[in-house]
């Protein structure tokens, strides 16, 4: 087997099992050196990274969860917002005696990691988004459509066999026309599959809800990526997406003038699946290459400041009756304000 190849033991990856706040979580681990946490998509499992665990627990430990409501982890009726995923993320390095790691995100993951990112700067070693979710609203409209009221009943239907046998022969026709969508048939068939338990339709309808509605994504990175100066940042994207448009990759790296931008061609949602040797090799030296960011509290106080200054000197607050003095904003302008010039690293969901 050559250093390139899918390595046997990423099918000999045993789940290893941890308490958090009373709640049993799964999660894989393997290797030794610097922490990398891999956080996985929506509907999915820690198992999306295993083509690529052995290879790099070659020099790194490698942590990838389950995340609550998915895979192996428990499935309460609790958190499922980014925010809650991000402490979780937190309270599950800090159980296993971890300090720091390079956050690694795909899909929903790519927000979670971005929030863990802002919410604990001094955990963070680098970013890396993958097809991430929180740039814009544009998502794909059965995704929209799963997060209205109502939808409940009709995912109940997922796992009858009649519904089963359709959804395969749909997504498998849609493959063979060469369609986007048709490029992640087997990624969509497994996360369908995974719903077919009540409780993890449950947490999926709650994570979905706490971030998309009828518009689509109601969450976004780029009022407050300023905040990750400094903070070493890796953007892949698949150019054939149907799930969140590559156009995004696009924005998010004009919002992270640091950041390094990997488009994989003929790729859909899951780049790390369509190709797990370029993958690896792109993330390895992107690792390889940075030096993990080093958080101080005093120059995030000032970032936050200096960007206050600027969103009052930037953009005027409208109150025709009783106009404001030319220096000051209100809360919702401040909060509003598009600045127009962003430091030179990084990008974080809000």
């Amino acid at each position: 087997m050559t250093d390139d190849a899918p390595s046997a033991g990423a099918a000999r990856l045993t789940p290893r099992f941890v308490t958090v706040h009373g709640y049993r979580r799964c999660y894989l681990r393997a290797g030794r050196g610097p922490v990398l946490l891999l956080i996985h998509g929506i509907g999915d499992n820690a198992r999306t990274w295993a083509p690529i665990i052995p290879q790099l627990a070659r020099r790194h430990t490698v942590i990838a969860p389950d995340l609550l409501g998915h895979g192996e982890s428990e499935k309460p009726r609790g958190d499922y917002s980014v925010a809650g995923y991000a402490c979780g993320m937190r309270d599950l390095l800090t159980v296993l005696g971890i300090e720091r790691a390079t956050a690694v995100g795909h899909s929903l993951g790519g927000g979670v990691a971005m929030q863990f990112a802002y919410q604990f700067p001094e955990r963070c070693e680098r970013l890396v988004l993958v097809a991430t979710g929180g740039v814009g609203p544009d998502l794909h409209p059965a995704l929209r459509a799963a997060a209205l009221p109502g939808a409940g009943a009709v995912l109940s239907l997922i796992g009858v066999p009649p519904v089963r046998l359709g959804r395969w022969a749909g997504l498998r026709a849609l493959r063979l026309l060469n369609t986007d969508l048709g490029r992640d048939a087997e990624d969509i068939l497994h996360v369908c599959d995974s719903l077919g338990v009540p409780t993890a339709r449950a947490a999926f309808l709650r994570t979905l809800r706490s971030v998309v509605d009828a518009h689509g994504q109601a969450i976004t990175m780029l009022d407050r990526c300023y905040l990750a100066a400094g903070m070493p940042s890796l953007i892949v994207w698949g150019d054939r997406d149907a799930v969140i448009p590559v156009e995004h990759a696009r924005v998010a790296h004009a919002a992270m003038p640091g950041s390094r931008l990997e488009i994989f061609l003929g790729a859909g949602h899951f780049p790390h699946h369509s190709d797990p040797v370029r993958f690896r090799r792109v993330l390895e030296d992107f690792l390889a290459t940075t030096r993990p960011a080093s958080h101080s509290p005093q120059q995030w106080r000032m970032m936050l400041r200096e960007h206050g200054r600027e969103a009052r000197t930037t953009r005027p607050v409208e109150q025709p009756d009783i106009p404001p003095p030319p220096t000051m904003a209100t809360p919702a302008a401040t909060e509003n304000a598009v600045t127009t010039a962003l430091p030179r690293s990084g990008a974080l969901q809000g």
